[in-house]
């Protein structure tokens, strides 16, 4: 457990105030197995259609195998579909090989290659001086 939970509770109360925005906890047996974020974000590209994206999909280690993260996933495809969005997407690490086929074999294509930039304040020093 983190020492200091405020940041995430901030987090937390952001995301709960956001209509575009889904927390997702998945349980069995009283027991939290899965959780992942589910945003929907307007754009401009494709005409101006709404895409889903996928984020923080984690499953216990417990709860591998069972279906779960598959079921987690094509839930939220159908929230995507729901809410009428032309396209679903997510990146993973590129390290998670394993993550990559399950995807793939739900119909997920890597399509593009991702870039991120990181903006904590450790790294901002060390690329300023």
């Amino acid at each position: 457990m983190p020492d200091d939970r405020d940041p995430y509770d901030a987090s937390f109360a952001a995301i709960d105030a956001d209509p575009h925005q889904l927390l997702v906890v998945g349980e069995s047996n009283g027991d939290i197995v899965a959780t992942m974020q589910l945003t929907f974000i307007p754009g401009m590209s494709r005409r101006g259609t709404w895409r889903a994206q996928i984020e923080g999909v984690r499953v216990a280690s417990s709860a591998r195998g069972a279906g779960i993260g598959e079921r987690l996933i094509r839930w939220a495809v159908e929230q995507a579909r729901d809410r009428g969005c032309a396209l679903v997407q997510l990146t993973s690490d590129a390290s998670r090989t394993g993550a990559h086929r399950f995807y793939a074999r739900l119909g997920f294509v890597a399509s593009h290659t991702g870039f991120k930039l990181d903006l904590s304040p450790a790294d901002r020093e060390v690329r300023m001086s």
